[in-house]
Protein backbone atom coordinates (compact mmCIF):
# COMPACT_ATOMS: atom_id res chain seq x y z
CA UNK A 1 0.00 0.00 0.00
CA UNK A 2 1.26 3.41 -1.03
CA UNK A 3 2.19 5.90 1.33
CA UNK A 4 -0.46 8.97 1.35
CA UNK A 5 1.87 11.93 0.14
CA UNK A 6 1.38 14.66 2.86
CA UNK A 7 1.47 18.55 1.86
CA UNK A 8 4.40 20.91 2.14
CA UNK A 9 3.47 23.25 4.97
CA UNK A 10 6.73 25.44 3.72
CA UNK A 11 5.05 25.96 0.87
CA UNK A 12 1.09 25.70 1.04
CA UNK A 13 0.71 29.78 0.96
CA UNK A 14 3.32 30.59 -1.15
CA UNK A 15 1.85 33.58 -3.72
CA UNK A 16 -0.41 34.45 -1.76
CA UNK A 17 -0.94 37.67 0.41
CA UNK A 18 -2.49 37.59 4.39
CA UNK A 19 -3.53 40.71 6.31
CA UNK A 20 -4.05 39.78 9.88
CA UNK A 21 -5.85 42.37 11.84
CA UNK A 22 -4.62 42.43 15.69
CA UNK A 23 -1.28 40.75 14.24
CA UNK A 24 1.35 42.17 16.99
CA UNK A 25 0.09 40.37 19.86
CA UNK A 26 -1.57 37.26 21.11
CA UNK A 27 -3.59 34.96 18.23
CA UNK A 28 -3.18 37.56 15.25
CA UNK A 29 0.98 37.08 16.35
CA UNK A 30 0.93 33.40 16.23
CA UNK A 31 -1.06 33.62 13.26
CA UNK A 32 1.30 35.94 11.40
CA UNK A 33 4.19 33.80 12.35
CA UNK A 34 2.28 30.77 10.89
CA UNK A 35 1.30 31.99 7.94
CA UNK A 36 4.98 33.26 7.32
CA UNK A 37 6.16 29.64 7.61
CA UNK A 38 3.50 28.17 4.81
CA UNK A 39 5.27 30.89 2.68
CA UNK A 40 2.75 33.76 2.68
CA UNK A 41 3.28 37.52 2.44
CA UNK A 42 1.89 39.11 5.52
CA UNK A 43 0.73 42.40 6.37
CA UNK A 44 0.62 42.80 10.19
CA UNK A 45 -2.12 44.83 10.54
CA UNK A 46 -2.47 46.27 14.02
CA UNK A 47 -3.51 49.49 16.14
CA UNK A 48 -0.12 49.19 17.86
CA UNK A 49 1.86 50.91 14.59
CA UNK A 50 4.97 49.90 16.54
CA UNK A 51 4.40 46.26 17.57
CA UNK A 52 3.52 45.37 14.47
CA UNK A 53 6.64 46.49 12.65
CA UNK A 54 8.64 44.68 15.17
CA UNK A 55 7.02 41.60 14.82
CA UNK A 56 6.93 42.34 10.38
CA UNK A 57 10.75 43.13 10.93
CA UNK A 58 11.22 39.75 12.87
CA UNK A 59 9.53 37.77 9.96
CA UNK A 60 12.19 39.83 7.09
CA UNK A 61 15.02 39.02 9.52
CA UNK A 62 14.05 35.05 9.02
CA UNK A 63 13.85 35.40 5.30
CA UNK A 64 9.89 36.05 5.21
CA UNK A 65 7.69 38.84 3.02
CA UNK A 66 6.27 40.68 5.36
CA UNK A 67 5.31 44.82 6.32
CA UNK A 68 3.10 46.38 8.70
CA UNK A 69 0.65 48.74 8.35
CA UNK A 70 -0.80 51.03 11.48
CA UNK A 71 -4.51 50.02 12.09
CA UNK A 72 -7.60 51.11 13.52
CA UNK A 73 -10.20 48.77 13.24
CA UNK A 74 -13.12 51.40 14.38
CA UNK A 75 -12.36 53.65 11.29
CA UNK A 76 -13.58 52.73 7.86
CA UNK A 77 -11.20 54.79 6.59
CA UNK A 78 -8.09 53.12 8.02
CA UNK A 79 -9.69 49.85 7.23
CA UNK A 80 -9.36 50.79 3.81
CA UNK A 81 -6.36 52.02 3.64
CA UNK A 82 -4.79 48.93 5.17
CA UNK A 83 -6.51 46.86 2.76
CA UNK A 84 -5.00 49.11 -0.32
CA UNK A 85 -1.54 49.15 1.52
CA UNK A 86 -1.36 45.18 1.54
CA UNK A 87 -2.61 45.20 -2.09
CA UNK A 88 -0.15 47.99 -3.16
CA UNK A 89 3.04 46.33 -1.50
CA UNK A 90 2.30 42.79 -2.38
CA UNK A 91 0.42 43.15 -5.34
CA UNK A 92 -2.90 41.38 -4.70
CA UNK A 93 -4.95 40.19 -0.89
CA UNK A 94 -6.00 36.37 -0.99
CA UNK A 95 -6.62 35.41 2.68
CA UNK A 96 -7.27 37.61 5.55
CA UNK A 97 -7.44 36.62 9.41
CA UNK A 98 -9.83 39.44 11.68
CA UNK A 99 -8.41 39.01 14.81
CA UNK A 100 -8.78 42.57 16.49
CA UNK A 101 -10.56 42.92 19.54
CA UNK A 102 -10.68 44.19 23.25
CA UNK A 103 -11.88 42.46 26.27
CA UNK A 104 -14.09 45.91 27.38
CA UNK A 105 -15.41 46.48 31.12
CA UNK A 106 -16.66 43.53 33.21
CA UNK A 107 -20.31 45.26 35.15
CA UNK A 108 -23.60 44.09 34.95
CA UNK A 109 -25.88 45.22 32.02
CA UNK A 110 -28.02 47.44 34.03
CA UNK A 111 -24.98 49.55 35.55
CA UNK A 112 -22.48 49.15 32.44
CA UNK A 113 -21.05 51.63 30.89
CA UNK A 114 -22.38 53.33 27.51
CA UNK A 115 -19.48 54.24 26.23
CA UNK A 116 -17.25 51.10 27.25
CA UNK A 117 -20.32 49.28 25.14
CA UNK A 118 -20.24 51.55 22.51
CA UNK A 119 -16.02 51.05 22.40
CA UNK A 120 -16.56 47.34 22.46
CA UNK A 121 -19.01 47.28 19.84
CA UNK A 122 -17.36 49.45 17.69
CA UNK A 123 -13.98 47.32 17.77
CA UNK A 124 -15.08 43.81 18.04
CA UNK A 125 -18.46 44.32 15.40
CA UNK A 126 -17.75 46.55 13.64
CA UNK A 127 -14.97 46.68 13.30
CA UNK A 128 -14.78 42.58 11.30
CA UNK A 129 -17.43 44.01 9.66
CA UNK A 130 -15.28 47.09 8.10
CA UNK A 131 -12.74 44.66 7.44
CA UNK A 132 -14.60 42.47 5.31
CA UNK A 133 -16.64 45.13 3.76
CA UNK A 134 -12.61 45.86 2.04
CA UNK A 135 -10.97 42.89 2.12
CA UNK A 136 -13.30 40.85 0.08
CA UNK A 137 -13.76 43.27 -2.65
CA UNK A 138 -9.68 43.28 -2.72
CA UNK A 139 -9.84 39.40 -2.76
CA UNK A 140 -12.74 39.00 -5.13
CA UNK A 141 -10.56 41.48 -7.29
CA UNK A 142 -7.08 39.11 -7.16
CA UNK A 143 -9.18 36.54 -8.95
CA UNK A 144 -7.74 33.45 -7.35
CA UNK A 145 -10.17 32.95 -4.50
CA UNK A 146 -9.50 33.45 -0.94
CA UNK A 147 -10.47 33.03 2.19
CA UNK A 148 -11.34 34.80 5.57
CA UNK A 149 -11.51 33.61 9.05
CA UNK A 150 -12.96 36.07 11.84
CA UNK A 151 -11.97 35.20 15.05
CA UNK A 152 -15.28 35.32 17.61
CA UNK A 153 -15.01 33.68 20.85
CA UNK A 154 -16.36 30.63 23.14
CA UNK A 155 -18.67 33.82 24.00
CA UNK A 156 -19.97 33.66 20.44
CA UNK A 157 -22.06 30.36 21.04
CA UNK A 158 -22.27 30.94 25.11
CA UNK A 159 -22.49 34.00 27.68
CA UNK A 160 -20.59 35.24 30.71
CA UNK A 161 -22.19 37.43 33.37
CA UNK A 162 -20.90 41.22 33.51
CA UNK A 163 -19.64 40.53 29.91
CA UNK A 164 -23.12 42.14 27.75
CA UNK A 165 -20.81 43.94 25.08
CA UNK A 166 -18.46 41.29 24.75
CA UNK A 167 -20.92 38.88 24.44
CA UNK A 168 -23.59 40.31 22.08
CA UNK A 169 -20.37 41.57 19.53
CA UNK A 170 -18.52 37.91 19.26
CA UNK A 171 -22.28 36.49 18.70
CA UNK A 172 -22.47 38.87 15.95
CA UNK A 173 -19.38 38.12 14.71
CA UNK A 174 -20.92 34.25 13.77
CA UNK A 175 -23.44 35.97 12.38
CA UNK A 176 -21.40 38.24 9.98
CA UNK A 177 -19.46 35.41 8.85
CA UNK A 178 -22.17 32.88 8.20
CA UNK A 179 -24.45 36.28 5.68
CA UNK A 180 -20.65 36.55 3.91
CA UNK A 181 -20.13 33.15 3.60
CA UNK A 182 -23.20 32.51 1.77
CA UNK A 183 -22.65 35.57 -0.66
CA UNK A 184 -18.95 34.41 -1.87
CA UNK A 185 -18.92 30.60 -2.00
CA UNK A 186 -20.29 31.23 -5.01
CA UNK A 187 -17.24 33.22 -5.99
CA UNK A 188 -14.49 30.98 -4.66
CA UNK A 189 -14.14 32.82 -1.54
CA UNK A 190 -14.50 31.01 1.81
CA UNK A 191 -15.74 32.73 5.28
CA UNK A 192 -15.06 30.75 8.63
CA UNK A 193 -15.03 31.86 12.54
CA UNK A 194 -13.04 29.92 15.30
CA UNK A 195 -14.26 30.66 18.64
CA UNK A 196 -11.18 30.47 20.99
CA UNK A 197 -11.78 29.82 24.59
CA UNK A 198 -9.60 31.27 27.81
CA UNK A 199 -6.30 31.23 26.29
CA UNK A 200 -3.08 32.83 27.50
CA UNK A 201 -2.74 36.28 26.03
CA UNK A 202 -2.33 40.06 26.90
CA UNK A 203 -6.02 39.94 27.31
CA UNK A 204 -5.78 36.66 29.92
CA UNK A 205 -2.57 37.20 31.65
CA UNK A 206 -1.90 34.83 34.52
CA UNK A 207 -0.14 37.25 36.22
CA UNK A 208 -2.96 39.83 35.76
CA UNK A 209 -5.63 37.66 37.42
CA UNK A 210 -5.75 36.58 41.11
CA UNK A 211 -4.39 33.01 41.43
CA UNK A 212 -7.38 31.65 42.59
CA UNK A 213 -9.56 33.20 40.20
CA UNK A 214 -7.24 31.86 37.90
CA UNK A 215 -7.17 28.08 39.14
CA UNK A 216 -11.00 28.23 39.30
CA UNK A 217 -10.84 29.30 35.73
CA UNK A 218 -7.88 26.36 34.52
CA UNK A 219 -10.90 24.14 36.75
CA UNK A 220 -13.72 24.75 34.16
CA UNK A 221 -11.45 23.36 31.30
CA UNK A 222 -11.72 19.32 31.27
CA UNK A 223 -8.26 19.47 29.00
CA UNK A 224 -6.99 21.08 32.46
CA UNK A 225 -5.16 23.84 31.30
CA UNK A 226 -6.14 27.23 29.57
CA UNK A 227 -4.92 27.29 25.81
CA UNK A 228 -1.63 28.64 23.80
CA UNK A 229 -2.48 31.35 21.14
CA UNK A 230 -0.14 28.83 18.86
CA UNK A 231 -3.16 26.29 18.97
CA UNK A 232 -5.86 28.57 17.94
CA UNK A 233 -3.29 29.39 15.23
CA UNK A 234 -3.03 25.95 13.43
CA UNK A 235 -6.95 26.16 13.38
CA UNK A 236 -7.41 29.37 11.56
CA UNK A 237 -4.63 28.38 9.04
CA UNK A 238 -6.08 25.10 8.39
CA UNK A 239 -9.43 27.07 7.58
CA UNK A 240 -7.45 29.52 5.21
CA UNK A 241 -5.61 26.49 3.09
CA UNK A 242 -7.34 24.73 0.29
CA UNK A 243 -7.23 21.50 2.58
CA UNK A 244 -10.57 23.62 3.94
CA UNK A 245 -12.05 24.02 0.37
CA UNK A 246 -15.39 22.68 0.93
CA UNK A 247 -15.68 24.71 4.62
CA UNK A 248 -17.98 27.39 4.17
CA UNK A 249 -19.92 29.74 6.85
CA UNK A 250 -18.56 27.55 10.00
CA UNK A 251 -18.42 28.27 13.70
CA UNK A 252 -15.36 25.97 15.12
CA UNK A 253 -14.39 26.07 19.02
CA UNK A 254 -10.94 25.97 20.35
CA UNK A 255 -11.46 26.07 23.88
CA UNK A 256 -10.41 22.93 25.66
CA UNK A 257 -13.91 21.33 26.59
CA UNK A 258 -14.83 24.16 28.15
CA UNK A 259 -18.25 24.48 26.09
CA UNK A 260 -19.25 20.55 26.50
CA UNK A 261 -19.84 20.73 30.09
Amino acid sequence: MSTPSVPDYTTEFAGRTALVTGGASGIGLATARRLAAGGANVIVADFNAQGAEQVAAELREQGYGAAAVALDVTSPASVEAAVRFAVDTFGALHLAVNNAGIAGPVTPTGEYDIEGYERVIATNLNGVFYSMRYELPAIEAAGAGGAVVNVSSVMGTVSSRGSIAYVAAKHGVVGLTKTAAAEYASKGIRVNAVGPGFIETPLLAADEMERAAHDALVAAHPAGRLGRSEEVAELIVFLLTERASFVHGSYHLVDGGYTAV
